[in-house]
């Protein structure tokens, strides 16, 4: 929410000092996120001075240059260089002496020097409007009224606009201080409350408002009444669409807005005054002067403002004539019906339409407006006819014209304030500090709470309209203390506390084991967003997938059905900053439909490793990431767990080459692969990525099944053996070691594969494969016989079942 300091004070009773506003906001709980200067014209014509042009003559060295004496009012005249083409005797002229610095409306800033020119002295520049941020011309210097005095600094002839802008962190719940008059009610109940003074701020003036004729009647139906429980109008003839008078528009800047028209300026700035959006039809557009508020039918084709065809929802609320759609409710304008610059009679609407239903026909449309945000929010009730009558004043000073018609207000059923009771001892016990009653009943009636019952143990208030977040004892407590000032909660001595009983306290030792033990060997924690891209994924993986119905936007509009996609996302942004060395890993939810209104939701966790797993040094040269070390890396997890995740099988899939997943009991606890190529270039990557994707609700709940076992160290040596083999060049390591381990060897600990050499030497598709065996009898020590025996059967499976050359 964006909030002027100059048109906020034009709402206080007492001038407060900008800083003091904004500690004050922030006390109050609208907190002020950045507070900074706004200058109409930037740099606000520091520096620049009135001058008047006394002498012209052609520069000697250039053709398209004037020699120029200007007087500023110092006495002695200015020699400037100017390039402009309309520079004659006797203009007055903004100048920028030395040292001034001006601000172009395109480009940089640029500071004055004394400096020579083709060989001539400048003492500075006669400047265009557009050398100084006053228009985007550049056709010559900019000449001013003959009644211009000399020596008048700029910043006091043209008095550019310049104000303080507060941005402030509102809370969903907060639509009372959505506007500036709602924020000037907060901080004048804080004023009083803490300078003991009774400050009320300025009520926007609609007294004035009075019918001209009734020669313009429009009549409101209202269909759906849930939806739009009260509707008010009022017509005015004979307008004049044209720019918006410089206060306004210097307003409108301020916070941000563009001007439009008149009109159209007018409404945007009650919206941001009092917090009513209002919306200007154009009367002559109306057919039959009737508006109808009701559901259009499901499918029917509406064209909004930005000329876009919508299919409309039979949920929308519109705004119809007897002809069709002219709005859509509280959200969006149609584009034949809004005003343009030949409307001369409007139609102004104020109304209060359903918070629930606003906020779903916005998204359902991603139509995210001013007007949308404040009705989902709530607007007040009661303010609707106050607000119209303010808008409608204003238009006829402004645009002129007559307001034709009475005020249409169709309130059905007026609702009766909320009152809630609050008992006093309540209130000590939930702020913690012991106000006196009339402390708080001044606070409240500062709000505009109304003091239905006071009793010696009990406050019953009237809520007022424009709050319609409160309902509970708690909301009155919270109140008060806003307006004491969230600062000033007293600190007690000591705080009693119950602590909680984590049921799945297993998971999360498990989780943090497992993440330090990442960290330990390199890794580092990314976070990524589970909503993600849909275009990550092809039509057809898409229909197992979780869709948002309500995207935030275009690019979040999915649950991810797995972390592999955001991972990449963020090896991608890595990369493009050259952080080319990650090994990155991640808990998160991944989540798929099972069927109609039936969803899943598993915890994953994924690793990632791409780049160098060592890098340059002086001892030794960087080593890359390679799919085994990553590999490692996993069955080392499952080792931290107790977990025995058997042997890989390989399984194709479509983004990963060399895919080998790890079962339990036929449930796949895990995959390991490449990232392939297309994958890569999908998200503009070049170079080889790792990634590994356990399934961590599977894994954490197979966690510590299995005890520790300890074992004393063997009395006696282990042996090892070495051995050479030549075999075909596609033989995968797997198919050697499922040899060697179904021949079930009792004394054989381990089996390692430590080389592989390739030459033309070995023969046409060979290559050679060098392994260590190791043997270890814990009982003895075993002597040659037994392992030549061994290593005999070995070699004679391994000539046999993989056709191997057992080299010499």
């Amino acid at each position: 929410m964006t909030i002027s300091y100059q048109w906020l004070s034009d709402y206080l009773p007492v001038t407060v000092d900008p800083e003091r506003l904004s500690r004050i906001l922030t006390s109050i709980g609208l907190e002020v996120e950045h507070m900074g200067r706004y200058e109409e014209v930037k740099g606000g014509l520091q520096g620049l001075v009135i001058g008047e042009v006394l002498t012209t003559e052609k520069h000697p060295n250039a053709d398209k240059l004037t020699l120029t004496t200007v007087n500023i009012g110092t006495g002695t005249p200015l020699n400037i260089v100017c390039g402009a083409p309309n520079v004659a005797a006797g203009q007055k002229v903004v100048v920028a002496p030395v040292g001034a610095t001006i601000y172009p409306s395109t480009g940089e800033p640029l500071t004055m020097s004394q400096r020579k020119i083709r060989g001539s002295e400048s003492q500075g520049m006669i400047c265009a409007e557009d050398e100084i941020g006053l228009g985007t011309s550049h056709d010559g210097i900019l000449v001013l009224p003959a009644t211009a005095v000399v020596g008048t600094p700029a910043a006091e002839y043209f008095k550019p606009h310049s104000d303080i802008i507060y941005e402030i962190g509102l809370t969903p719940n907060r639509m009372d201080a959505m506007s500036h008059w709602g924020v000037a009610r907060d901080v004048c109940a804080y004023l009083s409350h803490h300078d003991k003074k009774d400050f009320k701020p300025k009520l926007p003036n609609g007294n004035s408002f009075k019918s001209d004729n009734n020669s313009l009647p429009v009549e409101v139906v209202v269909e759906n009444e849930k939806a739009c429980p009260r509707y008010s109008g009022v017509s005015i003839a004979n307008v004049q669409i044209g720019e918006s008078p410089v206060w306004l528009q210097q307003k409108l800047k301020a916070i941000g807005l563009r001007p439009i028209n008149n009109i159209v300026d007018i409404t945007n700035f009650i919206q941001h005054e009092t917090g009513q959006p209002l919306h200007a039809f154009d009367a002559n557009q109306i057919s039959g002067k009737k508006i109808l508020v009701k559901n259009l039918p499901e499918g029917t084709s509406f064209i909004t403002l930005d000329e876009k065809e919508r299919k409309l929802s039979a949920e929308d609320l519109m705004i119809c004539d007897d002809k069709g759609g002219l709005c859509i409710a509280g959200v969006f304008g149609g584009l034949h019906s809004g005003v343009t610059s030949v409307t001369t009679n409007i139609f102004l609407e104020s109304a209060c339409f359903d918070p629930v239903i606003t906020r779903k026909t916005s998204f359902r449309h991603g139509l995210r407006t001013d007007a949308a945000s404040r009705f989902e929010k709530g607007t007040d009730i009661s303010g609707t006819v106050l607000v119209l009558k303010r808008a409608a004043t204003l238009i006829k000073e402004i645009a002129g014209g007559q307001i034709a018609s009475e005020i249409v207000d169709i309130y059905p059923g007026q609702q009766a304030k909320k009152e809630v009771a609050v008992k006093w001892h309540f209130i000590k016990k939930l702020s913690g500090k012991n106000y006196h009653p009339d402390a708080v009943k001044n606070i409240l009636n500062g709000l505009g709470f109304e003091v239905i019952k006071e009793g010696i143990d009990e406050l019953r208030v009237a809520v007022p309209y424009h709050k319609p977040d409160i309902s509970l004892p708690a909301d009155i407590v919270e109140e008060i203390l806003r307006i004491d000032g969230l600062d000033n909660i007293e600190i007690p001595g000591a705080i009693t506390i119950t602590p909680s009983v984590e049921e799945q306290y297993a998971a999360e030792t498990y989780r943090e084991k497992v993440a330090s033990a990442l960290v330990g060997l390199g890794f580092n924690e990314m976070l990524t967003n589970s909503i993600t891209n849909a275009a990550w994924f092809s039509e057809e993986e898409q229909q197992g997938m979780v869709k948002m119905i309500n995207s935030l936007s275009a690019e979040l509009n999915i649950l991810r059905p797995s972390l592999f996609e955001t991972a990449m996302d963020v090896v991608a942004r890595n990369c493009n900053y050259k952080n080319n060395n990650l090994r990155l890993f991640e808990f998160g939810k991944a989540y798929s439909k099972q069927g109609p209104g039936k969803y899943n939701e598993t915890e994953q966790l994924c690793l990632v490793m791409t780049g160098n797993k060592q890098d340059d040094g002086w001892k030794q040269k960087s080593i890359p990431a390679d799919f085994f070390y990553l590999k490692s890396v996993l069955e080392k997890i499952f080792r931290l767990l107790g977990i025995d995740e058997g042997r890989p099988a390989p399984v194709e899939v479509g983004k990963l080459y060399n895919h080998l997943v790890y079962y339990s009991n036929g449930m796949p606890l895990a995959g390991i692969g490449e990232v392939k190529k297309n994958v890569l270039e999908q998200f503009g990557i070049r170079q080889p990525v790792f990634f590994a994707g356990l399934n961590w609700q599977l894994i954490a709940g197979l966690a510590g099944k299995s005890a520790a076992k300890i074992k004393e160290l063997p009395k006696y040596p282990a042996v090892q053996r070495d051995l050479a083999m030549v075999v075909g060049k596609e033989l995968a390591w797997d198919k050697v070691d499922t040899t060697v381990q179904k021949l079930k060897l009792e004394k054989l600990r381990e089996v390692k594969l430590f080389d592989i050499f390739e030459s033309e030497k070995l023969g046409k598709d060979k290559k050679s494969m060098a392994v260590n065996f190791t043997f270890l009898d814990e009982e003895k020590t075993l002597t040659d016989k037994e392992i030549d025996g061994w290593m005999g059967t070995i070699m004679s499976s391994l000539e046999k079942e993989l056709q191997a050359e057992i080299r010499k």
